[in-house]
């Protein structure tokens, strides 16, 4: 009996994380199994995406909590240079309004990272299938708010999923406790550019100190403790 090509190719996966022991984790899990090859790894966002491009990989393993960028802003520069592109959100957060935001951008795929090595394997097999593949903590997000909970942590998911891409950068780079002139260097900016982000920000989230900016950023899932 004959064996398909599909049967015996192994899945080629790319991974993007900003930390280099959580590439180095997920390239030792996964290069001991055979069903998958790592094609290439990077630890920054928009460098990633030309290789992205060039290699035209299965699969990618995006962070969604990444300095400058984050993965859900990412994922459609992904798209763009490479259409067929798998993509499965990798965090140690469930917050709800970037669970949808990464869903509505294009992600295949969410996974916890402290999910078991069986189930990453599992999300990949899933997604490169062409199935949708939630952890189970992160259906139970949307299951929550799907049973219609709302309260104050809603409304402030709500206010962060209406961010603009930008404002979501500037958002992340405030609640690490980086200053106006820090900002503006970081995103290659004006200091006067900065300072409208921030003001605009903390109208937009009720927040009124960099402190505050942390609690909703940690909460929300787009910075991590």
């Amino acid at each position: 009996m004959s064996t398909s090509t599909e049967d015996t190719t192994p899945i080629r996966v790319f991974l993007v994380d900003d930390q280099a022991m959580v590439r180095a984790g997920f390239k030792s899990i996964l290069g001991k199994d055979p069903r998958f090859k790592i094609e290439g790894d990077s630890g920054d966002p928009r460098a990633a995406v030309d290789v992205i491009g060039k290699l035209c990989p299965d699969v990618v393993l995006l962070d969604i909590t990444m300095p400058g960028l984050s993965g859900i802003d990412t994922i459609p520069l992904i798209r763009k240079v490479h259409p067929k592109a798998r993509i499965v959100m990798l965090t140690h957060h469930e917050g709800e309004s970037f669970v949808e935001q990464a869903l509505q951008a294009g992600a295949d795929g969410y996974l916890s990272k402290d999910s078991e090595p069986q189930e990453l394997t599992l999300a990949l097999e899933s997604v490169h299938k062409g199935k949708m593949y939630l952890s189970p903590k992160v259906a139970g997000v949307l299951v929550h708010r799907a049973r219609g909970n709302a309260g104050p942590s809603n409304l402030a998911a709500g206010r962060v999923q209406s961010l603009t891409p930008r404002e979501r950068e500037v958002f992340q780079l405030l609640a690490t406790g980086k200053s106006n002139k820090e900002v503006a260097k970081a995103l290659a900016m004006s200091l006067g550019t900065a300072k409208k982000h921030r003001e605009n920000l903390q109208r937009k989230l009720d927040c009124h100190s960099a402190a505050e900016l942390a609690l909703l950023a940690i909460r929300e899932g787009l910075l991590t403790t």
